[in-house]
């Protein structure tokens, strides 16, 4: 794929040379695997589990981890028409030369993008149509605990914990290959590891009937389980992309919940909570910003309000992250779960946005669902946010949550109304907007027998909610789009008559169908009625007593369970989270003489809550912090660093740069100097921006640091520091002023790939023309003549190309386009393009 970087869209999508990446000699290794992601690359590098298995798979010296994410459209269409397949990022391998190829189902929209992902491979689409020259294709994540959609399209799927469970499937393909194990004699090994689950070890007996199990002894899968999360890796050193949505150090703080939210599969499936110790939060807190550079890290867990050792976390964390303008981002809270002291040190730094969850409008609904929070609570919490400076409040409802009527839906806005009048009048800027998801039954919760509302009901409420928001100022509504909602409610609790219609849809098109902007509901509805399926059967009510396509694999949680819960909400009631409450028996622990039906696991594993403290730290009264904001604004010392910009970083772009530099100065320990205001931003400055896919000898950024560094250990540090292709070889001392001088000439190395001859003398009838005129659109949209001629000063013949000057006195072009616009008929990869040098006015004491 790399050879096609010059033509490929968005190209730093796939060079994979980022800080952090992982290489190793394939010499030395003896399983390689594709943790693939079946989205793009930007959300994909946003997905802490890819970054925690790499770490446990990588930390193996035989076994190499690499990376793969679903390219767009337009560069699949690249790649088919150069007949070039999909490969890894690291090392450029064709999927189908991997072991084995890893897939993270995060949610049941990806379906169709795995099917488009092994197709650019060009692999077999169902396992029943691989053999043993082609890499075994497994998956793990959330949406694997109901697998049977597509089931059929994976030889193995991970429920649970991958971390000790994708090393030991890692070592069996090892011993297969040494010993020469058929991919049938493979596949039954695995079933000795806990967690994995092989769809072809069980047969599908029709709609309506459990799947019957084909090997004796493996007639259930069980769920794998970390139960020491200090124990397992987890990645300081993470790999730092090149744009990504969530573009941070996440810390993993916690894994689990029992909160008890009846609609939160997530919340069920990864019992029992599991708290990281503080000291081994703070090392990856310490150890991570030093080794990644990021600007903002996350406290991550489902429910981070809930850390038993929150406040405490929270203190020891702050002044580290305050003295460099380290943004903290707690997600996940839970209204009341935080106290004003950290409310008031989050303030000091930077306000990311604060966002809750009240799931529903009335206290009615709320207790259907066990969301524990009363109104009063929520005011309180908001009241603390404006107090301590922030402007808006997100809050998130659901609709179509079981019992729920108009009345429900309308104390969505009463409580939104009450939200913005809690604010005051003195905040000028205030919005409150309320964030509105149907509701989608998920298995494995006490809501896996409701129904889904129809389509049609969906748009109904939602036209509701819109015309009751309309009158009221500083009130808003966004929803999430219904068709999206409904479809995923037909995969969430689907059979395996299902995967016939992920296969259909994808030959009719259907991509990319978590965004709203690619999302059709036609291929699937199409392929549905050909499948011969109801739509309305999928997302309608399920029989309590019946069996469910699920059945076959444990999360722990007992049917019981389950079942009692559901009677529980249809009555209101309310159960406690059983980390603080009593045990509520839901299957998984095995403390205090209960019995876990994890059974495989039960006598290895101390399944039971971890817990920092044995009741939360904010329960206590807190005193008050003293907030220090350190000044980030001196400047001790102005540099012009002078770096080269090769390889696969030819294919960043100034903005990506940009991020690149800030994180490597803070990796390098160079302390930069930040603006004053609201929101300081790091004082860096470059150059012309450089075209994407033309490389440098000799381009510079300007920095001010707060320390005084020698010029040589400013290069130095920096160069320990950078990503492959960029390399600092000089800096220069430059006046304390912000304007610095700017380059009017710079000289270029053109090559041609092929037509050597033919392309000089394109080069020799425009030197020898006195105007070459073309078109542009003014910044007002009329067209305007442009002479580019002027603009080329200097034109030198050598061996495979030409030396260009280019003279930016007068006006400024794309080098790139002003190649392509002579070359007419070069396409960018016919010639390659390489600046190296660059002339400043004279007396600027600047150049290169």
């Amino acid at each position: 794929m790399k050879e096609l970087l010059p033509i490929l869209p968005r190209p730093s999508r796939y060079i994979g040379s980022e800080w952090g990446a992982v290489f190793k000699d394939p010499k030395t290794v003896t399983v390689r695997c594709a943790l693939a992601f079946p989205d793009m690359y930007e959300v994909g590098m946003s997905y802490l589990g890819q970054k925690i298995l790499s770490e446990c798979l990588n930390a193996h010296p035989q076994f190499w981890a690499e990376r793969v994410f679903t390219p767009d459209e337009e560069a699949a269409a690249i790649l088919r028409e150069h007949a070039v397949p999909l490969a890894t990022l690291e090392s450029d391998t064709p999927l189908a030369e991997m072991d084995v190829i890893g897939f993270s189902l995060t949610h049941e929209l990806c379906y169709t993008n795995i099917l488009y992902m092994l197709d650019l491979a060009g692999l077999p689409l169902r396992s029943s149509d691989r053999d043993e020259s082609h890499p075994l294709i497994v998956a793990g994540g959330g949406a694997a605990f109901n697998a049977e959609p597509v089931a059929p399209f994976f030889d193995a799927m991970v429920l649970g914990d991958g971390e000790e469970a994708m090393p030991a499937l890692l070592g069996a393909v090892e011993r297969a290959k040494a010993g020469g194990l058929s991919r049938a004699e493979l596949l039954r090994s695995l079933t000795d590891i806990p967690g994995l689950y092989v769809p072809s070890l069980f047969e599908d007996q029709g709609p309506g009937k459990p799947l019957k199990p084909l090997l004796a002894g493996y007639e259930s899968v069980e769920k794998a389980v970390v139960d020491d999360l200090d124990r397992a890796a987890f990645p300081k050193g993470q790999v730092i992309p090149f744009g990504a949505i969530h573009d941070r150090l996440t810390m993993e703080i916690a894994r689990g919940c029992t909160r008890g939210c009846r609609f939160c599969q997530a919340g069920m499936i990864y019992r029992p909570v599991r708290e990281r110790s503080l000291d081994g939060l703070h090392a990856i807190l310490t150890d991570g910003l030093a080794e990644t550079g990021y600007e903002e890290t996350s406290m991550l867990s489902l429910s981070t309000g809930d850390f038993s050792g929150l406040d405490t976390l929270f203190t020891r964390s702050f002044d580290k992250c305050a003295s460099e303008q380290i943004a903290i981002s707690l997600p996940s809270l839970r209204v009341g779960s935080l106290s004003s002291p950290i409310m008031e040190r989050i303030s000091s730094i930077r306000r990311t946005g604060a966002t809750l969850a009240p799931e529903a409008g009335s206290q009615r609904i709320r207790d259907v669902i066990n969301k524990g929070v009363d109104e009063a609570g929520l005011l309180d919490h908001v009241r603390l946010l404006f107090e301590n400076g922030w402007q808006g409040v997100k809050l998130y409802f659901m609709i179509g949550l079981p019992t729920e009527t108009d009345e429900d839906l309308d104390a969505i806005l009463d409580l939104c109304l009450k939200v913005r009048d809690a604010a005051g009048r003195h905040i000028k800027r205030l919005q409150v907007t309320a964030a509105v998801s149907p509701f989608v039954p998920k298995p494995h919760t006490p809501f896996q027998w409701e129904p889904q509302i129809p389509l049609d009901e969906i748009y109904r409420r939602i036209a509701h909610l819109r015309d009751i928001f309309r009158p009221h100022k500083r009130i808003s509504i966004k929803y999430h789009e219904p068709e999206m909602t409904s479809l995923e409610g037909v995969f969430s609790r689907g059979d395996r008559r299902l995967a016939e219609v992920v296969e259909l849809a994808y030959r009719k098109g259907a991509l990319f169908s978590s965004w709203k902007d690619h999302l059709r509901l036609a291929p699937y509805r199409e392929a549905m009625e050909e499948a011969g399926l109801s739509w309305d059967e999928y997302i309608g009510p399920r029989d309590p007593d019946g069996p469910l396509p699920w059945d076959h694999l444990s999360s722990g949680l007992t049917k019981r369970f389950l079942l009692k819960e559901r009677e529980r909400a249809l009555t209101g009631k309310i159960t406690e989270d059983c980390r603080y409450g009593a045990c509520r028996n839901c299957g998984v622990c095995q403390f205090d003489g209960k019995v876990s039906t994890l059974a495989g696991q039960a006598g290895d594993k101390d399944l039971r809550p971890r817990l920092v403290f044995p009741q939360r730290d904010q329960e206590a009264e807190q005193p008050p912090y003293s907030v220090e904001t350190p000044d980030l604004t001196g400047k001790a010392v102005h540099y012009r660093i002078w770096f080269e910009k090769t390889g696969p970083a030819a294919f960043l772009s100034q903005l990506e740069l940009q991020a690149v530099f800030e994180r490597a100065f803070r990796r390098a320990g160079l302390p930069m100097t930040f603006s004053a205001g609201f929101h300081p931003m790091p004082r860096l400055s470059f150059g012309k921006a450089l075209p994407v896919g033309v490389e440098s000898r000799c381009e510079w950024i300007n920095v001010f640091l707060r320390e005084y560094f020698r010029p040589a250990e400013v290069v130095e540090r920096l160069a320990r520091s950078m990503p492959k292709g960029l390399a600092p070889y000089k800096a220069e001392p430059l006046s304390m002023g912000r304007k610095q001088s700017q380059s009017v000439e710079e000289t270029f190395e053109l090559l041609f790939a092929s037509d050597h001859e033919r392309r000089a003398e394109q080069w020799r009838e425009f030197m020898a023309s006195s105007e070459h005129l073309i078109e542009k659109t003014t910044k007002k949209g009329k067209p305007k003549q442009v002479d580019i001629r002027p603009m080329v000063k200097a034109m030198a013949e050598t061996e495979g190309g030409i030396t260009l000057t280019l003279d930016w006195r007068e006006q400024y072009m794309s080098p790139l386009a002003l190649c392509t616009e002579v070359m007419g008929d070069a396409g960018l990869l016919d010639f390659t393009l390489t600046k190296t040098g660059q002339a400043f006015e004279a007396g600027d004491g600047a150049g290169a």
